[in-house]
Order: C-alpha cells, then structure tokens, then sequence
C-alpha cells in the first residue's frame, strides 16, 4: 500500500477514474461532482491536491486537500481542508480512510499552512479525532462568497468545524478561531470544504 499526492488536475486517468467511481458510489446524487472524467471537481484558484492509498494499482481511499488565505480576526492566515474524503466501499471498516486522513494531516505542514479548519458530519467527528484532528468547539466555517455564503451552522446541516494548528502563528491564534465565525468563502463550486 502507498499513499500518491498529486494537483488534481495532475492525477494519472486510471487513478481519477477510480476515484470518481468512488465518489459517485459515496455520493450518488452528488451534484458537485463532475459529469467527465476529465473536468475538475474542485475550483483551480483552491490549490486541490489529491492523496490516494493505492494498493497494486487500486484506489482503497482518496481525499482532497484545498486551500487559500483568509483573514481572521484582522489577521492573515494560510488554511487548509480537507475535502471529499472517501473509501471504497468493499474496503471499508479496514482503517484505510484514518490512514490517508492521518497522512494528510501529517502532509499539511508541509504546504505552509498555519492550519487546518474543515467540517463534517456530527457523527464522523470520532473518525477524524481517532486521526489526530480536534473538535473546534463552536467554531462556524461561512463558505459560499461573501454575496451568497453557505454558513456551516445552518438549520438541519449537522456539522462540527475540525481543525488542527501548524505553524506558531497558527499555535498563537487557537483561542481567536473556537466560537466563531470564520469567513472561508471557497466560492461557488466548494462552498463549504
């Protein structure tokens, strides 16, 4: 088993195909995924790097990183999140989605980001804890534009902010970021990462 990382629009077709495949079977109406093969899933301006565990040419599990500036409580951070996270579905219940969700974890630093800040479902909060992510106590991510945003909090969304801190300044800032609203605003394709 290996992990690959690579620009989404990088990724070998016969490692993009599988990953769609898998998407599509985690999302089946998923409307932000692409129709082709070959068109991105996510906005180019968003920096996406795809990370795979492939195992003899196979993908088990598959995550996009995205990221960008934001300013926060009048300061400039470099943040990063963690996007489409998917198994394969035969696969499941074997540790492979918490090995690459640790990897990217472990990847970020790496990228000069300060941090970390993604949602996802109240119930896979453990999953990701169980990875080294933490609980952003209160902590709302405003996705969308500032025209339209997509806050994290809405009615029947069910979502919890995770983070992780990276650099010293993001270290520094921890308390600025829990029980807030934190202005993301990825756009229009990944309003909410």
């Amino acid at each position: 088993m290996q992990i690959l990382s690579f620009p989404e629009e990088a990724t070998p077709t016969e490692l993009r195909v599988q990953v769609l495949e898998i998407q599509r079977q985690a999302w089946p109406a998923g409307d932000a995924l692409p129709v082709s093969d070959a068109a991105p899933t996510h906005d180019p301006a968003l920096r996406p790097l795809s990370m795979l565990l492939v195992e003899d040419g196979t993908v088990l599990s598959a995550l996009d990183i995205l990221s960008k500036e934001i300013v926060h409580s009048g300061r400039r951070y470099a943040v990063g999140g963690l996007s489409t996270v998917v198994t394969r579905q035969d696969t499941r219940g074997h540790g492979h989605g918490r090995r690459l969700v640790a990897a990217a974890r472990e990847a970020m630093p790496a990228q000069d980001l300060d941090l970390g800040l993604f949602t996802c479902d109240r119930p896979l909060q453990a999953f990701y804890e169980s990875a080294g992510w933490q609980l952003l106590p209160g902590a709302v991510l405003v996705g969308g534009t500032p025209q339209a945003p997509f806050p994290s909090d809405q009615p029947g969304f069910g979502k919890v902010t995770m983070a992780d801190f990276f650099s010293t300044a993001g270290r520094q800032a921890r308390d600025t970021f829990a029980h807030t609203r934190i202005e993301l605003y990825p756009g229009d394709i990944d309003k909410l990462w």
